[in-house]
């Protein structure tokens, strides 16, 4: 099976040691290219337009998830990173802003914000990223992968709405960084737009629920 180099994380000391800008190869400094998926939700009929407002939590991952660095899984054991490639910012970052761009965007919610602005809010998203890394899967190709678990929590009693675990895979169209960047981006966006639909169906039918309610908040 035909790979790109990599870099194999075998303890969080090689890990710094390869977090910088770029990665000295035979004694040569190698440049670093940048990856920066550009992505943008599109929003979809079936979404309801809703009166309440959202905040969204910092998403939360492990250490290896969020690093800059892009993960790959050769095998399912083994973790390694790109050699001389790196994301713009951190995966909980991109998650983030993207979600973030799709709710406003998409002109279905009364407000939407992170939840460090202190917005006054109805329900609040909270994210576990558990893997975002390329996978090979014993195939050929490698496949973007992203799994998270997403929580909508109701604000005012704490109360869990919803729960949902998302696993996203898209197969890049070659081995090269290049490639598998790109499939990132569409894994990201399909994610991203399931996220989104999901969270103002799920609220909009709590919301629903607790209009009917006597004496529902």
């Amino acid at each position: 099976m035909k790979r790109l180099p990599l870099l194999k994380l075998l303890a969080p000391v090689c890990l710094l040691a390869v977090a910088g800008c770029s990665v000295l190869a035979g004694g040569d400094r190698q440049s670093t290219t940048i990856y920066a998926p550009q992505v943008r939700v599109q929003a979809d009929p079936a979404w309801p337009q809703v009166s309440w407002q959202l905040a969204i939590a910092k998403p939360s991952a492990a250490r290896l998830v969020d690093s800059p660095r892009i993960n790959v899984r050769p095998t399912p054991g083994e973790l390694e990173v790109y050699r001389g490639a790196t994301w713009s910012q951190p995966a909980t970052d991109m998650l983030e802003d993207t979600l973030l761009r799709g709710f406003e965007d998409s002109g279905r919610i009364a407000g939407v914000a992170r939840i460090a602005t202190g917005i006054r809010s109805d329900y609040k998203l909270t994210i576990d990223l558990r893997r975002f890394e390329s996978d090979y899967r014993g195939t050929a190709l490698p496949a973007a992968t992203i799994e998270l678990n997403a929580k909508l929590i109701h604000s005012i009693d704490q109360r869990v709405v919803a729960s949902r675990t998302f696993v996203t895979v898209e197969a890049a169209g070659s081995t090269a960084t290049g490639d598998v960047a790109k499939a990132f981006e569409s894994a990201l966006q399909k994610a991203s737009t399931e996220l989104i639909g999901w969270t103002l169906l799920s609220g909009q039918a709590d919301a629903q629920q607790l209009a009917r309610t006597p004496g529902g908040k």
